[in-house]
């Protein structure tokens, strides 16, 4: 079961748009590797504002991922891509279905 996630939202420079989806296609091995991911959804809201939705069974599994390599890469990358910094909420989930 999954209590809590992350919804992080981005707005993607003018022109960097196809940039940003091919990087948040490059994150999807790194979150692989972290086994308290229960899910990940990479999503676009509007033509340059994206977001991605990460779902975890416990708070020390969003611990571990913030502090892991995927945290890493959106920080490296937020100058480069976006017109602001990222904003981060946190999420409670209240039901949830997952594969088996």
């Amino acid at each position: 079961m999954v209590t809590t996630g992350l919804l992080i939202r981005m707005q993607a420079q003018e022109g960097k748009e196809a940039e940003v989806v091919r990087f948040l296609g490059d994150v999807i091995p790194i979150v692989e590797a972290e086994p308290d991911t229960t899910a990940l959804f990479a999503v676009q809201f509007g033509p340059s504002e994206f977001g991605v939705i990460n779902a975890f069974p416990d708070e020390k599994g969003l611990q571990a991922h913030v502090a892991g390599h995927a945290g890493g890469a959106l920080s490296e990358q937020a100058a480069q891509l976006f017109a602001a910094p990222p904003t981060i909420e946190p999420l409670r989930i209240l039901a949830s279905k997952l594969p088996a």
